[in-house]
């Protein structure tokens, strides 16, 4: 079987060609992607990107005779100059091809072309692999689920919306002045007593069957349900995303945690959503700051205010967990979390934190990475309190790591090794 595709190129641009381009100069694009991503901010990722390649990188593989013996004919295409015994001149100085420009202003440039969007982030994510998908179906996939559409006037018995039908019946009897079983009864009554009474009017009494037949004419015409009063639940089946995630930013924003760490802290937040992204139809992120006391607020707040105080990291665990327990069912959410912090907390708190971490957090999260920012290198023996609680617990959980990040040129190898293939556990 022979297969045709007969597509058209986007934009009329030729994409086989684009494609085995970018696959052949793949290692001069990747260097690219990393130096650029040392410029640019971490909320610009999903962005286009320009690369520049060098030209001695575009030459492509060729297979030619030794220059040093042998006699050579040449056939040249397309020549009107020259015939067989003709001299050529040397190029004059400049005149060459190369990365430096001639007298006149000619020259060859490094190569510049334009990733797209999808190309640069499949470049960027090329080999990461997210972690732990244990309850995650396939992200292509999305399971439709009824939901509520209003109602319609025909459906089977089982969606007949019973209180709705029987209001349109009371409105429609009122209506149309349908009379009542004691409506009736007392016409009738009152029609015996008069044929009981001797001197009873015998008009009178023609009046009141005529009444009498009208009543039960009515009573019969107009039906206690119409069909014209049944009403039924209308649903629609609407796509819902197969696989959803939450991913909890937990920082600490005491005043040891300068402008500057948190700006580090939020370029590692913002580059995990993206890769969140790229994986679930739905990502829901949830922002808790603390002291000594945490809450959830909105990013701006997350980032932008400082309080004073101690750091008491406990407090900002139980607030995640009354969050899960209220709004993120296990069996329904993935559920990530990265935690920022300077390394400070009390030293009351360890063993809690530690607790909560190893018994109640860890087993709920498909990933927890820890990121400590700092503005300079620690040295061995200088690790903080945080640091070396957390580094013991790693070892026992798989979804558990702890790095660290002094600059925003390290944002992206931290989050290549919190996340590689290699070093990410399923």
């Amino acid at each position: 079987m022979h297969i045709v595709d007969r597509r058209l190129n986007p934009k009329a641009k030729s994409l086989g060609n684009r494609q085995r381009f970018i696959r052949r100069a793949k290692a001069e694009i990747r260097e690219a992607v990393r130096d650029s991503l040392k410029k640019r901010k971490v909320s610009e990722v999903e962005g286009s990107e320009k690369v520049t390649i060098r030209s001695k990188s575009l030459r492509e593989p060729s297979f030619s005779l030794g220059r040093s013996v042998g006699q050579r004919d040449f056939v040249l295409p397309g020549n009107k100059e020259y015939s067989v015994g003709d001299t050529v001149q040397k190029p004059q100085g400049g005149g060459g091809r190369g990365n430096q420009g001639s007298a006149d202003g000619e020259g060859q440039d490094e190569f510049v072309f334009t990733l797209s969007k999808e190309e640069f982030l499949d470049l960027f994510f090329e080999d990461l692999k997210l972690p732990n998908l244990i309850k995650a179906k396939l992200k292509s996939l999305r399971s439709p689920e009824p939901m509520r559409a209003g109602y319609q006037s025909d459906g089977p018995p089982s969606k007949l919306n019973r209180v709705r039908t029987m209001r349109n019946s009371l409105a429609r009897r009122i209506a149309l002045r349908r009379p009542g079983m004691a409506e009736i009864k007392a016409m009738e009554d009152e029609l015996a007593k008069a044929e009981a009474e001797a001197k009873s009017d015998p008009e009178k009494i023609e009046k009141l069957k005529a009444k009498l037949t009208r009543l039960r004419h009515m009573r019969r015409t107009v039906a206690y349900i119409d069909p014209l009063d049944l009403t039924y639940n209308r649903f629609e089946r609407k796509p819902r995303p197969a696989t959803q995630a939450v991913m909890f930013c937990l920082m600490d924003v005491s005043a040891s945690m300068t402008e500057q760490l948190k700006d580090l802290a939020k370029r590692f937040f913002m580059l995990l959503h993206v890769f969140l992204t790229r994986h679930y139809r739905e990502v829901d992120v949830v922002f808790i700051r603390h002291t000594t006391e945490a809450q959830e607020v909105e990013e701006e707040a997350f980032f932008r205010d400082t309080d004073t105080g101690g750091t008491v990291i406990s407090s900002a665990l139980d607030e995640m967990l009354k969050v899960v327990k209220a709004r993120y069912p296990v069996e329904d959410w993935n559920i990530y979390a990265a935690q920022a912090s300077d390394g400070h907390n009390f030293h009351d708190d360890m063993e809690k934190c530690l607790s909560l971490l190893d018994t109640e957090v860890l087993p709920l999260c498909q990933y927890f990475a820890y990121v400590e920012v700092s503005t300079e290198r620690q040295n061995a023996g200088d690790e903080s309190i945080v640091w070396l609680g957390y580094e013991g617990l790693a070892p026992k959980h798989r979804q558990f790591a702890v790095k660290r990040v002094t600059s925003p040129g390290d944002i992206y190898p931290v989050f290549h090794d919190l996340f590689s293939s290699t070093s990410a556990g399923k």
